[in-house]
């Protein structure tokens, strides 16, 4: 197996594990209506949460490494900022990671606390957990989605994949950009049957590239250079 096959299949095996430890990233908890009377108690769905979460970081980093010498013979440029964004949303699930360890901090005092002092601790958890939201379906999807964009283009340009794959992608990630405004203006929530549904075709499309590079790799690329870009197409 040579070296960009190698890549492509475990790019395809890291966005399979990238997609398992999100949905073991969830904690279902915090959607409960008195999450912070039960978070204590709940202790071990917080730390399978903050680590899974963790696990994402090299998982959809490690993804956009392993393609980069093949984006990269395509063009430089859209490769170099697929590569940016995905540390950037890297940033931001480290952000989420911290942020949940914080939930058992204010569930703590909640119970400690007073009448008085409860109406301000529950003011705090909102606060916390719509920033929360904002970290990881709004900061983070966006990043993420903006550099799918980017991949995408690259691989329809390049033809390395089929373009109709590539074209699913960006339509999804468009798609999953869009549900993330909805988030932050409000419109929607993070666990409706809306929001879900808009970032489905991004997470199935996720899965078939996966199985694709994991099953198959790369096609040879029509574009090899970066200056055969403007240039006639095999």
């Amino acid at each position: 197996m040579n070296t960009n096959r190698q890549a492509t299949t475990i790019a395809g095996a890291l966005v399979i594990a990238g997609m398992i430890a999100g949905g073991l990233s969830v904690v279902p908890v915090l959607e409960d209506p008195n999450y912070l009377g039960l978070v204590v108690s709940q202790e071990s769905q917080v730390f399978v949460g903050a680590f899974s979460q963790f696990i994402m970081i090299p998982a959809y980093v490690g993804f956009a490494l392993c393609l980069y010498p093949a984006l990269r013979a395509v063009n430089e440029t859209l490769s170099l900022g697929f590569l940016g964004f995905r540390l950037i949303a890297a940033m931001f699930h480290f952000i989420g990671v911290i942020l949940l360890p914080l939930f058992l901090v204010l569930g703590q005092e909640f119970t400690q606390a007073g009448a008085s002092g409860a109406l301000h601790i529950e003011a705090l958890g909102e606060v916390l957990r719509t920033g929360r939201d904002m970290v990881n379906h709004v900061a983070l999807i966006i990043s993420l989605s903006l550099g799918d964009l980017l991949l995408f283009c690259i691989l329809y340009r390049s033809r390395m994949v089929p373009r109709w794959l590539s074209v699913w992608g960006l339509i999804a990630a468009a798609l999953a950009v869009s549900a993330s405004f909805l988030v932050l203006f409000r419109v929607t929530s993070v666990v409706t049957p809306l929001y879900l549904a808009i970032n489905a075709p991004l997470a199935l499309q996720s899965l078939v590239l996966a199985i694709r590079l994991i099953a198959k790799g790369f096609d040879t690329p029509t574009l090899t250079t970066h200056h055969q870009h403007d240039g006639p197409r095999g």
